[in-house]
């Protein structure tokens, strides 16, 4: 039995029995090692808690993506790709698989092994973290895939330790709550690649044109090989290097156990065909009139689209060249093209869309001048009146309204198609006059003027402002015959390969009789062979009107050939004086250039000015039922205005006499310009001939020809 009276043995513990330094350091592990515990605690509840807040896999498939539009031109051309471009969602069974080995190697080569956080890629954040801050330079790399997910959905672009950390804490929450097939695919659709296009669809489709679930090897390797710098390496910024850094993906594939080494030898990223990139200059103009109207043709907001356009691309550069070339110093240009149907085959709504986004065809609202006159003259023919109706040239004055020429002389009796031929002032004025000034401002609302039109006298030279296109449209109407056209952009809208709209052409509104508008196409031949819009001339029949309004601030042609109708415009923004500005000069020319292009693979056609006249204009006796109401000024519902309030108006147009005319200008003359065969005066009818055509001398002296508007 052991003595009770044994000392009790205290232990003393072996810390103590250590230097100063050492217990200092024993401490500092302790205290390292419940803090990494406490760390650790904290961690698994911050994940386990966001776990629980995160959305479902579903919810994040439907997150706000925007909407990709792609427009193309009449040849399936892409014009431009607009919007954020997400694509079409592309399930993870149905990603090709190469596409998936190429993002893993490149990204993320441990990404089947990790919880969602490399731990490999956490060192080499902070092996690098240092240097590149004392040098200036962000970090990059080191987030897996799953943490891109997480930055791309969760959180800003902002750098810091704190969004950092959050990154780390939703990644591994994300690998808690959703499977890698399911990250991969959120991964693959949602992560930017440049060009705007997020998701690998989206990406697929602008640069090479097909969905992604087409992709081959070298294109997957492509498009891999954009995240790392989607600026640099975009295929459409620099094709060399877009190469380049496909072939590192390739290596890299390789060197991982993707592909084998003999593949990614047997891979040219060199042979992949890019597609395009839109031009980005003139084209704008016609996409930006186009795609608003999508609001009201189809209701699809979600769905990548494909817009197809009538756009010809021939043609549009053909109207950029001409425009360009003739527009004068310091003034701007616009140029509307319509083809038989309404189809808009080409538009310039300006020199330069980089510089100014402003459409001058379809925005700018500016005085037509004499190119207004073919409201008057369809009003008039309308009316009863013939081309070969014999009208007086001589001084008038309408309400205190006295319309002169510019030579300020007076030729006198001359028909209708002479006077319309030359734009004579004088005998527009006294039209209107006749057949009601509300009249004219109806017909030229029947015919697609959208903007006010006045009716004091002075409207029939033009002083309402219009819009080139609606000009346009109108003598596409004549042109079509008096049936309405109406201009279009979209032919049809597919969302996913179905077609949601396809547009159907109206051709049930009859604006005028066949007949007057053959007689109008007979007066707009006239004034193209022989008159003021002599420039315009292509080599087949033209018919169209020149404008210049006063002080020469605009100038305008607006004619037709071969089933083609095309506007022109000419002048500055600020309405200020352009010097040497006329319609039949640089308007009539730029349509020149552009007309001999964009008609020169179709048929030649001749102007059907031969007509059947209704049975009341052929009846003497009940000639009177054509006339028309005289009233001086009606109102917007067609009452007469009292005298006192009858508006005051004045304005003029400048005239040019034709020049070296070795015949004599009268009706035979015409007709041979224009390629009318005149039959000898024995077999005519008698209602077709002219009645008292007046023989003119073969050289008029200066100041007597007929003038209206200069050339």
């Amino acid at each position: 039995m052991p003595s009770k009276n044994l000392p009790t043995v205290i232990r003393t513990p072996k810390w103590r029995d250590l230097s100063f330094w050492k217990r200092i350091a024993f401490w500092m592990l302790v205290s390292g090692g419940s803090l990494a515990l406490l760390g650790f605690i904290a961690l698994l509840i911050a994940v386990y808690s966001t776990k629980s807040t995160l959305p479902s896999f579903d919810e994040l498939k439907s997150s706000p993506n925007g909407q990709m539009i792609r427009v193309h031109a009449a040849d399936g051309t892409v014009l431009v790709s607009l919007g954020p471009s997400y694509g079409e969602w592309i399930k993870s069974d149905k990603i090709p698989q190469v596409m998936k080995d190429a993002i893993i190697a490149t990204e993320d080569r441990r990404f089947e092994s990790h919880w969602g956080v490399d731990p490999v890629g956490v060192a080499r954040i902070f092996w690098r973290a240092k240097q590149l801050h004392d040098e200036g330079r962000r970090l990059q790399g080191g987030s897996t895939i799953t943490q891109q997910v997480a930055r791309t959905i969760f959180l800003s672009n902002k750098y810091d330790l704190g969004r950092k950390v959050r990154e780390g804490v939703i990644a591994l929450a994300m690998e808690r709550k959703f499977t890698k097939d399911e990250i991969l695919e959120l991964y693959l659709n949602k992560v930017y690649f440049g060009g705007g296009a997020y998701g690998i669809d989206a990406a697929s489709r602008k640069f090479f044109g097909h969905p992604a679930t087409n992709l081959s090897l070298a294109e997957a390797a492509v498009i891999a090989g954009l995240v790392k710098a989607p600026s640099h390496y975009s295929p459409t910024a620099d094709a060399e290097a877009a190469i380049g850094r496909a072939s590192v993906v390739l290596d890299l594939m390789a060197e991982t156990g993707k592909i084998t080494q003999s593949q990614a030898k047997a891979t040219d990223p060199r042979t992949v065909a890019l597609a395009p990139e839109p031009q980005q200059n003139s084209v704008r103009y016609f996409t930006d009139w186009a795609l608003p109207q999508l609001e009201v043709l189809i209701d699809e907001t979600e769905a990548p689209l494909e817009v197809w356009t009538t756009l010809d691309l021939s043609m549009q550069r053909a109207a950029d060249d001409a425009v360009r070339a003739n527009a004068p110093k310091n003034a701007q240009g616009a140029l509307v093209s319509l083809d038989r149907d309404g189809a808009v085959r080409a538009m310039v709504g300006g020199k330069d869309y980089v510089a100014s986004i402003y459409n001058r065809a379809t925005q700018a609202t500016r005085q037509p001048g004499s190119a207004f006159k073919l409201f008057v003259y369809l009003t008039a023919l309308e009316a009863g009146h013939k081309p070969d109706d014999m009208v007086v040239d001589e001084p008038v004055t309408i309400n205190g309204w006295s319309p002169r020429n510019s030579s300020g002389a007076f030729r006198g009796e001359m028909n209708i198609r002479t006077a319309f031929a030359y734009s004579v002032n004088t005998i527009a004025a006294k039209l209107g006059q006749e057949v009601g000034f509300g009249a004219i401002a109806n017909m030229a609302r029947r015919f697609g003027i959208t903007t006010p039109v006045d009716t004091h006298p002075a409207m029939v030279l033009g002083t309402s402002d219009v819009r080139l296109i609606d000009m346009t449209r109108a003598f596409a109407s004549v042109a079509n015959k008096g049936v309405a056209v109406t201009p279009y952009g979209i032919t049809r809208v597919t969302a996913n390969g179905a077609v949601i709209y396809q547009h159907e052409v109206d051709t049930s509104h009859v604006l005028v009789a066949p007949y007057v508008a053959a007689q109008m196409t007979d007066l707009m031949q006239t004034a193209v062979a022989t008159g003021t819009g002599r420039a315009a001339q292509i080599g087949r029949p033209v018919a169209g009107k020149t404008g210049t309004t006063t002080s020469n601030k605009d100038g305008w042609f607006v004619g037709f050939s071969s089933g083609l109708t095309t506007g022109v415009w000419m002048g500055r923004d600020d309405a200020k004086v352009v010097p040497g500005l006329q319609g039949g000069t640089a308007p009539a020319r730029a349509f020149h250039d552009f007309m001999v292009k964009a008609v020169a693979k179709r048929p030649v056609e001749q102007f059907d000015t031969q007509v059947t006249l209704p049975e009341y204009q052929l009846d003497e006796e009940n000639a009177a039922y054509a006339e028309p109401d005289n009233g001086l000024f009606v109102d917007p519902d067609g009452n007469p205005l009292p005298e006192d309030q009858q508006p005051r108006g004045d304005g003029t147009e400048q005239v040019q006499p034709p020049h070296g005319q070795d015949e004599q200008l009268d009706q035979d003359w015409i007709d041979r310009m224009t390629g009318r065969k005149a039959p000898a005066p024995a077999q005519r009818d008698q209602r077709d001939t002219p009645r008292d055509v007046p023989r003119q001398p073969a050289s008029p002296p200066r100041g007597d020809a007929p003038r209206g508007e200069p050339q």
